[in-house]
């Protein structure tokens, strides 16, 4: 999950390249393997997705049946435990990234195309015209902050996420825990401010036409 967070974030950096370059990669994505690559990526992250609620809900009833009765005191007890607002939050910031997934697929995916005007050509091929819709998009405040707030989400939910994966593959031990901690929330801090960036930069600086006429990124 965390490998595509960062593979996506690299694809969306493309649109400070211009709408060719980012409407030929989700062009390529869309044709990659005759079509079927999408379909086999959306189908893999939903299991994925699925199994990860699955096991979170799991492993938090069995926390409830190993203590019945919660804590007076709410904190980090010092030593192995970890306890912090990423932690004490995943169950909260891993419903609102489910929402967040399925409004951003649904709008993005099925949202407006070739048929309401977004289209553009890419190496003499007819396209739909990705680039536009994402600069409109970002060019309206309540889009833009609720994509900012879902990202705080994101860096909340990967700043425990991949800390706590490496343990529980057996991987962590007292001499790296620290490393691993300290390396996931340096990781999550960068992958949030990256997706942060992007739709505030647009909000501030690119103006829809100038942008769209230029063909890139236009300050």
């Amino acid at each position: 999950m965390v490998l595509f967070v960062i593979i996506h974030l690299i694809g969306n950096f493309t649109l400070f390249i211009g709408s060719e370059a980012f409407n030929g990669y989700t062009y390529f994505l869309e044709h990659l393997m005759h079509g079927a690559f999408v379909y086999i990526a959306e189908t893999g992250l939903l299991l994925f997705f699925l199994s990860h609620i699955v096991a979170g809900i799991s492993v938090s009833l069995r926390k409830g049946r190993a203590r019945d009765v919660g804590y007076e005191v709410v904190g980090n007890a010092g030593g192995p435990s970890q306890k912090s607002t990423a932690s004490l939050s995943m169950i909260l910031s891993g419903i609102a990234l489910l929402i967040f997934v399925v409004v951003h697929l649904f709008h993005f995916k099925f949202g407006p195309g070739e048929a309401e005007g977004y289209i553009t050509v890419v190496d003499g091929t007819q396209v739909r015209d990705l680039y536009r819709l994402v600069i409109e998009e970002f060019n309206k405040p309540v889009p833009t902050f609720s994509y900012v707030a879902f990202m705080l989400f994101l860096g909340l939910h990967l700043r425990h996420g991949i800390a706590s994966a490496f343990h529980s593959l057996g991987v962590a031990s007292p001499r790296l825990t620290p490393v691993l901690r300290a390396a996931g929330v340096l990781l999550a801090v960068l992958l949030a401010v990256g997706f942060l960036f992007l739709p505030l930069y647009i909000y501030a600086f690119v103006e829809p036409t100038a942008g769209i006429i230029a063909g890139e990124l236009t300050v």
